[in-house]
């Protein structure tokens, strides 16, 4: 209860109410205080003189005890102020009381202060006063009944009572013999005080006396000395009890009252039918002060608590700093051991280059030496039919030879420097930024991008989207991500993140509808999405093509699949980052044969022979080959100017699913090794495939094979190539396997194993051997749909 002792005190004189009065405003004071700061107003702003004057109404159109009338000020009136343009207002400032509410000076000694005869003989109220709430700083001005106009709050009179005799010494127990312990409880029914040894003895808990309803002593005490409710008297008629509740003035009344009139027209109701509805309201709505309370305490645990947890918090915090620095040092140190690895591999590499040159030129030199001699011994002869004989085939193998001799051969492969820089100023950068996060001034995030529709177009199962930064946007953008939902209304799932604005995505469903839309990011956040971007891709079914610009309707159409794969998304060098979609397969089998079934089980139909299926299109990619390899036929065919071995990559990337296409060997001479594989985008492009740790190969002759990878050489097979041969490579990244068939005959085991991550196609070769790729693409050229060369999965962006 001691929080509620604010409540019980005067604004005025800071003390407990001493005959509190009820204020229009709701508010309370004390006789005396509302006594000593009452004002006098000018005789024109008073009620009597504006009825005077015609500009008041009637005297019964004046209601004293409604709230907007008896305002004289706004609401916005502070009420402070010493009203010096009064007649007889006082002219000293205003003081402030102890509860620091700011009052006008008393005029007469305070009626708190003197004996109750000496209160009763204060001069009487001056007509035409003001009072100002001290609380909501209202002000009131008084009628002819003065300070007897306003109620007085006898309820308030009996808390004030009831707490101070609560505050005033401890209840003992009745019950107790001898030196009486301070009482626990009080039972409502037995009237008696009791401490908990009493209270178990005389008063268990059990039996008839297990009904009976226990209080804590001070509200027992309360209850107890509970008086008779005091009838209460009519303001205007002191020998009248208040029976009756005026519902408009919200003031209780007499009979007499009702009978002069005066709430003719208002709804009046009982006394006691309203004293139980208030009661019933004022109940509820403490209820719900009560939840706020509740709160306010759990939230005073938790501010507590937080100190506690802000002191751990913060040894954990310097333990994760340290542990944070240690682990950037242990990574240094470990790109320090990965970095003079590399440069060790890079000295190796230049030696056994040279070295494999220096053998190459010497078998070289020998044979052209042994036929230059050979040719003088025969220009000795003098035998013009014989020397005849054989001289065209010499003249031709001296050619021959001198052409092996030609551009390049007598160049150095490799360069004697070390093309490494170490940057590590970025690094060093980066260590001088290193700060909190909090600690800087953030930016803001980025700004939506803009999709450029002029430049967002789809041709048959590819979409290019183009898009920029809003024209005034200052902020900085570290990259963007581009999202494409599944072509059916499902979920968007990321398929570019990368600095460009411009992205190619191929390997789409053929007549489907996609959803497209683009965020950007940088150090602080990510944008929202841009607006969304509809795009229709082409009908299967048409052999020609047409490019449809954006935007397209918003309408989703009702879609439908032309096969239940799709291919996998182009990765074009102008796009870095990540842009290549996941694809996921079904049950596959472990042999090639049944692998390849498994392809023609999901849905793919035959056209000839036993796995020529619908195929997926891709070529080879001349930007990341070497430069002595030579393309053609649209980059399906490659061949290669140079007698040693070239390497070249298709441009489609696989990290998940079953993959199987087929290469066709249009030109064989003089019995080279070509390789056929998979391999990384960094991959050596100047030797054999399968030679560095970047590709996984089958190298061929015309009568056996060989599987290579990193420069180790397994199982050797018979069986090998000739011209018109068709090498297959089954990439089965589910089981991540690698197997090879030759004209459709798995040639030896499963190559490779464990494989994991982006794989390219690719082929070495050099200018005995030309190989292309096998089959038309059943997509943007039309025609006829030879060997398989396709992809099983849904296809799906890899985060």
């Amino acid at each position: 209860m001691d929080e509620m002792e604010e409540e019980l005190k005067c604004p005025v004189c800071g003390s407990f109410y001493r005959e509190p009065l009820i204020l229009p405003c709701s508010h309370n004071l004390c006789q005396a205080c509302a006594r000593n700061i009452l004002v006098q107003t000018p005789e024109a702003d008073s009620p009597q003189s504006r009825r005077a004057s015609g500009s008041g109404g009637s005297a019964s159109d004046y209601d004293y005890l409604d709230l907007d009338k008896m305002s004289l000020y706004s609401e916005a009136d502070s009420g402070y102020g010493s009203y010096g343009g009064f007649a007889s207002a006082p002219t000293t400032p205003c003081q402030k009381s102890p509860n620091g509410v700011r009052v006008f000076p008393p005029t007469v000694p305070p009626a708190a202060h003197l004996p109750p005869a000496s209160a009763a003989s204060l001069a009487p109220v001056p007509r035409n006063s003001c009072l100002t709430c001290p609380q909501c700083h209202r002000s009131l001005i008084l009628d002819e009944r003065g300070l007897r106009g306003f109620p007085k709050n006898r309820v308030l009179e009996g808390v004030i009572d009831r707490y101070q005799q609560s505050k005033a010494a401890a209840l003992r127990c009745q019950l107790c013999e001898k030196a009486p312990k301070e009482a626990t409880v009080m039972c409502e029914q037995c009237d008696v005080f009791y401490c908990d040894p009493c209270r178990l003895r005389c008063h268990p808990p059990r039996g008839p006396l297990a009904k009976h309803r226990l209080l804590p002593p001070a509200q027992g005490r309360v209850s107890r000395r509970l008086s008779p409710r005091k009838i209460s008297t009519c303001t205007d008629h002191e020998l009248e009890n208040h029976s009756m509740y005026c519902v408009q003035c919200k003031v209780p009344v007499c009979y007499q009252c009702l009978e002069e009139g005066k709430h003719s027209s208002h709804e009046v109701k009982a006394l006691g039918a309203m004293w139980k509805l208030h009661k019933s309201q004022l109940s509820q709505a403490l209820n719900g002060l009560s939840d706020r309370a509740k709160e306010a305490k759990e939230f005073l645990v938790q501010l507590r608590n937080m100190v506690q947890q802000i002191q751990e918090n913060s040894v954990e915090f310097e333990a994760c700093l340290v542990a944070q620095c240690d682990a950037l040092i242990d990574a240094l140190n470990r790109r320090k051991a990965q970095l003079l690895t590399r440069v060790n591999k890079e000295h190796e590499h230049k030696l056994k280059v040279v070295r494999d040159q220096i053998s190459h030129c010497t078998v070289k030199l020998r044979q052209t030496t042994g036929l230059m001699e050979y040719c003088l011994e025969v220009i000795k002869e003098n035998d013009p039919s014989g020397f005849l004989q054989i001289s065209d085939a010499l003249i031709r193998r001296v050619h021959l030879t001198e052409d092996q001799w030609g551009k390049g051969t007598l160049s150095p492969r490799m360069t004697t420097d070390f093309d490494l820089n170490l940057d590590s100023g970025p690094l060093l950068q980066t260590i001088h930024q290193l700060d909190f996060m909090q600690m800087k001034a953030s930016s803001p995030v980025p700004a939506p991008p803009i999709l450029q529709l002029e430049e967002c177009c789809t041709q048959n199962n590819s979409a290019t989207l183009s898009w920029k930064q809003p024209p005034l946007s200052a902020v900085q953008v570290d990259g963007y991500i581009l999202e494409l939902d599944d072509g059916n209304g499902g979920q968007f799932r990321e398929v570019y993140v990368g600095k460009e604005t411009m992205c190619t995505v191929d390997g789409l469903h053929f007549n489907s509808t996609y959803s497209a839309r683009v965020k950007a990011f940088n150090k602080t956040g990510v944008s929202p999405y841009s607006k969304m971007l509809v795009l229709q891709t082409s009908e299967d079914s048409e052999p020609e093509e047409q490019a449809l610009t954006f935007p397209v309707p918003l309408e989703r159409l009702q879609l439908r699949r032309s096969s239940p794969f799709s291919s996998t998304l182009n990765l074009q060098n102008s796009f870095p980052g990540r842009s290549y979609f996941e694809l996921r397969s079904s049950s596959h089998q472990m042999s090639l044969h049944s692998s390849l079934q498994s392809l023609n089980s999901a849905g793919f139909e035959a056209q000839s022979g036993p796995f020529s299926q619908l195929v997926a299109w891709f070529s080879f990619d001349p930007n990341t080959a070497h430069s002595d390899v030579i393309f053609s036929n649209d980059n399906l065919t490659v061949t290669c100017n140079s007698y040693d071995d070239r390497v070249v990559l298709g441009k489609t990337g696989f990290s998940k699913g079953l993959h199987y296409w087929e290469l066709s060997i249009d030109r064989y001479d003089n019995h080279p090794d070509p390789a056929f594989g998979v391999a990384r985008m960094d991959v050596l492009k100047d030797v054999m495939l399968g030679k560095d740790d970047k590709a996984w190969a089958m190298y061929v002759d015309n009568n056996r094979s060989w599987f290579m990878h990193n420069n180790s050489h397994t199982n050797r097979t018979e069986g090998g190539i000739t011209k018109g041969a068709t090498v297959g490579i089954l990439l089965d990244l589910t089981r991540r396997t690698l197997t090879f068939s030759i004209n459709e005959d798995q040639q030896g085991p499963v190559a490779f194993e464990n494989l994991e991550g982006v794989f390219f196609p690719a082929v070495s070769l050099n200018r005995n051997v030309q190989v292309r790729r096998s089959g038309k693409e059943s997509g943007p050229l039309g025609g006829e749909t030879g060997r398989l060369l396709g992809s099983q999965d849904e296809a799906l962006p890899v985060a």
